[in-house]
């Protein structure tokens, strides 16, 4: 009796959530998160109080306990990696909310979605009542879509996924 020890690592996990109570709750998640992100995108190109976006004073002002508060400092003082902030959160924030919303990428918004979400973790860092707050919650929202492939219900991840583009492997882990 011969036994394999050999591990296949191409076997995906893959969820049947069409038609579900759990792929309609999922959607739901995903709109709102969507809404919840191309909101905090939209207002920062409002100029609120007239005034273009600064992230300096958020970076510089990240609580002195937050273990990258050194990168922080560093970026808030350079001025070119500060523009580029400046301009790539309000940018990738509206970007992430509409392809959360239509359904569209989701799995790639969700996972910059996270990144964003762990710098605004690490940032506020703020956990004298405890580890759990609201950029945390916000991580794991994005962590669940992209785990889970909510693009795929009701969403225009599953119009994508049906048209033939050849590598439907890589689209596969990029769309959902």
């Amino acid at each position: 009796m011969a036994t394999s020890t050999r591990q296949r690592l191409d076997n995906t996990v893959e969820f049947d959530l069409n038609g579900t109570l759990a792929g309609y709750w999922v959607a739901a998640l995903r709109v709102i998160t969507g809404y919840w992100f191309l909101h905090a995108g939209v207002t920062k190109f409002a100029f609120i109080a007239g005034e273009p976006f600064d992230a300096s004073g958020w970076m510089l002002n990240a609580t002195g306990g937050s273990p990258i508060h050194g990168f922080f400092v560093w970026a808030a003082n350079t001025p070119w990696l500060l523009e580029l902030t400046n301009f790539m959160i309000p940018v990738g924030e509206t970007l992430i909310g509409l392809g959360l919303l239509v359904g569209a990428l989701v799995r790639l918004a969700a996972f910059f979605g996270g990144v964003l979400m762990t710098f605004f973790y690490l940032g506020n860092a703020a956990w004298s009542h405890g580890f759990v707050n609201g950029d945390l919650l916000g991580l794991l929202m994005f962590v669940t879509i992209g785990m889970l492939g909510a693009g795929r219900v009701l969403g225009l991840d599953a119009l994508l996924e049906g048209t033939d583009v050849g590598d439907t492997r890589t689209a596969k882990y990029l769309l959902g």
